[in-house]
């Protein structure tokens, strides 16, 4: 088992989320790719994407499948000006490489924010650490493993 797999397992225990992480036939770098994977709707599928503000700070949003965020309303939630983080930053601090960041089991803790159309769903698939490695959760859990703000931030 990889690292980052093994912090995001060790993550759902510790946040007491019964869920076993699955192994995609193939990559799963994509919402649609993973909603295939899943047999569920796109916006079942967290996508944790990561922005850097001016201060250096990362923040991290966990949106719908679907749903893309809008950087002004993000920025405003943030408090500062926002722009994507560069792939070495991500995989400095998250520990995880783009298309395998899971909203939870992160090196560093990250202020987040969690689109509130996921808490729609009784399930919902995220990113367990890899491109080919996710597990399914009940939004609330989550949330709450997550400490992430719901908030209105896709546009």
């Amino acid at each position: 088992m990889s690292k980052s797999l093994a912090r995001v397992v060790a993550a759902l225990q510790a946040a007491g989320i019964a869920s076993a992480p699955i192994e995609a036939k193939g990559e799963i770098r994509t919402a649609e790719a993973a909603a295939a994977e899943a047999g569920v709707a796109v916006d079942q599928i967290v996508k944790s994407v990561l922005f850097q503000g001016e201060s250096g700070q990362l923040y991290l949003f966990l949106t719908a499948g679907g749903n893309r965020v809008d950087p002004a309303k993000a920025a405003a939630l943030a408090g500062e000006t926002l722009s994507r983080a560069e792939v070495e930053v991500v995989r400095r601090v998250t520990g995880f490489a783009i298309g395998g960041v899971a909203p939870l089991g992160h090196l560093t803790p990250l202020p987040a924010f969690l689109d509130p159309q996921l808490l729609d769903f009784a399930e919902v698939w995220a990113a367990a650490g890899t491109p080919r490695h996710m597990f399914q959760v009940h939004p609330e859990a989550l949330l709450r493993a997550t400490g992430a703000a719901p908030a209105a931030f896709t546009g």
